[in-house]
């Protein structure tokens, strides 16, 4: 695209360029300067700075300057400038950071992504973290944040953390609760939970060290980042993977759940027969309240299928726990002395209570002996009906 036609598509598509700022006195004008050349829709929050920042973009009267009288991170700037845009009537916002490691032109590539899509998507630039010069502490954190992020949301992304972004502002969450780098994680991984596509896209960077100023703080913000991952994964398994699951199936009709999430979901037989054996074995063993997040960890840690092994899990449902409990007492009666009849005793938790070894004794057996037959039953059974995928 020539520079007017991506000045046009700017302008169309109602999109703004947000430079949050802290303490960038030595770049901050060269990137100012060359956004500049692409458009005027320039949001800048200046995050607190106590250098010559305020001086600087005083020579600015054709963009919007936000001043926040202290410090308050990144996040805060983001949360800040987002709002500013929609107030403005803008539909996207295009961050790029004011230390220089991003290139202007760029926004080039981010335009014609967008146009290149039939609907919202988050777009993320992609930085070539095995170039010359990229610390190795950035490189690292950003294959870890990789993981975490395809963990929470399924999808494969080669870099997480970059601030060079595009942001549907209409399709990001309106509410935030981390106000410092994190942020940049968590706005990715919610927007993704409200089924918006996020993507990457190729870019430039460039690590001057003596011009650039990274206020990232290797030992806290590593940790917060830490902590709202263990958040955002505990969610993942107890909420989110449960929630697309029964969404997915309540649109579809058994048959076509059988064929699509059965027969034609990723894996061998042998691969999908373990995912039911596992998800049977969780599901009656003695792990209540754990059984989705075991089942979905396990699956992930062993390369088996998420959706077959978290819908073995539910063998236990309700309806059927009396049967469980039941038939674990029964197991486990031979294990232990003294009186085991439970035939002549109400069967609920009170029971598993005053004869707990004996219940998880059985239930580790029954948990054991039903899959190992569920994981036979299912093998065979798609062998028959899918021999091809062996």
């Amino acid at each position: 695209m020539t520079l007017s036609e991506v000045q046009n598509v700017i302008s169309e598509k109602k999109i703004c360029v947000l430079i949050p700022t802290y303490n960038n006195e030595k770049t901050l004008k060269r990137v100012i300067d060359g956004v500049l050349e692409y458009t005027e829709n320039i949001i800048v929050v200046n995050d607190g700075s106590t250098d010559s920042t305020a001086q600087i973009l005083q020579n600015y009267s054709t963009i919007v300057v936000i001043s926040l009288s202290e410090n308050k991170g990144k996040g805060n700037g983001l949360r800040t400038g987002f709002k500013k845009a929609k107030q403005l009537g803008f539909d996207y916002a295009i961050t790029i950071d004011s230390d220089g490691q991003h290139y202007p032109d760029d926004i080039a590539v981010f335009v014609e992504a967008l146009l290149e899509e039939n609907e919202d998507v988050l777009l993320i630039g992609n930085r070539n973290m095995s170039q010359d010069g990229i610390p190795k502490k950035s490189s690292f954190g950003n294959r870890f944040s990789n993981f975490w992020f395809w963990f929470e949301t399924g999808i494969k992304l080669e870099d997480t953390q970059s601030g060079y972004r595009l942001y549907p502002l209409h399709k990001i969450p309106k509410k935030y609760f981390t106000p410092k780098f994190e942020f940049e994680i968590e706005i990715i991984v919610r927007t993704a939970w409200r089924h918006v596509p996020v993507k990457n896209v190729p870019i430039k960077v460039l690590y001057d060290p003596a011009e650039r100023v990274s206020h990232f703080r290797p030992f806290k913000d590593f940790t917060r980042i830490s902590i709202l991952n263990t958040i955002l994964v505990t969610i993942t398994l107890l909420y989110i993977i449960p929630r697309n699951f029964i969404n997915n199936f309540r649109k579809k009709s058994f048959k076509r759940f059988i064929k699509e999430d059965v027969l034609e979901s990723d894996g061998t037989n042998r691969t999908k027969a373990f995912s039911v054996a596992l998800g049977v074995f969780i599901g009656l063993s003695p792990f209540w309240g754990f059984q989705t997040l075991l089942v979905i960890s396990l699956s992930v840690l062993f390369k088996l299928n998420k959706v077959l092994a978290f819908v073995a899990s539910n063998v236990s449902l309700p309806p059927f726990i009396p049967f469980v409990i039941a038939a674990s007492l029964f197991l486990g009666a031979p294990f232990v002395s003294g009186d085991s009849d439970i035939f002549n005793q109400e069967l609920n938790f009170d029971l598993v209570k005053n004869n707990l070894f004996q219940y998880i004794i059985g239930s580790m057996i029954l948990a054991s002996s039903v899959s190992v037959i569920s994981g036979i039953a299912t093998f065979l059974f798609l062998n028959k009906v899918n021999p091809e995928n062996n």
